[in-house]
């Protein structure tokens, strides 16, 4: 049987982990080598046993640990914080210049800020929320003009105002 309900649409959903670089893999894979050598003199199978795990694990951590940017649900999560859209103000996105300025000089104290090293993207978000001290949300992202406009889909299917600058 079917029903003549209309079907929700479903919600606006962005994911975006923020991994390092692969020159910091690169780097972080060094490790195995490094325990290799170390453990050589004892037994050079264990050595390079050893190694090639801890190089692995090195390079697993930092990508499992690196922060999740994430619309969905009526929130917007950024590593472990989380604001719903609704207390969303003005969003911009910013690049080269603008970026670098954002991320430096014009950081404000009163903002809340995830910044990634090797990320050029910045987005900047306003927060309308009286009761908290926080004024903007300040973030890295690949992608900042992707995550805007999800963020914008995502208040106009749920009916939030707008605020997009």
């Amino acid at each position: 049987m079917h029903s003549s309900a209309p079907a929700t649409p479903p919600a606006a959903s962005y994911r975006e982990r923020l991994s390092p670089s692969l020159w910091v893999l690169v780097s972080a894979a060094v490790c195995g080598p490094m325990v290799a050598l170390v453990l050589a003199p004892l037994d050079s199978v264990v050595g390079l046993l050893a190694g090639i795990t801890v190089g692995a694990l090195v390079v697993a951590g930092l990508i499992a640990l690196s922060p999740v940017i994430e619309v969905s649900d009526g929130r917007l999560r950024v590593g472990r914080a989380s604001i719903e859209l609704e207390y969303l103000g003005d969003i911009e996105t910013l690049t080269g210049d603008d970026a670098r300025q954002a991320r430096g000089p014009g950081l404000s104290p009163a903002s809340w800020h995830m910044l990634r090293g090797g990320i050029d993207g910045v987005v900047r978000v306003a927060i309308e929320d009286q009761d908290d001290p926080v004024t903007h949300w300040v973030f890295s992202s690949r992608t900042p003009i992707r995550v805007a406009a999800v963020i914008g889909s995502a208040r106009a299917a749920t009916d939030f105002p707008a605020h997009e600058a």
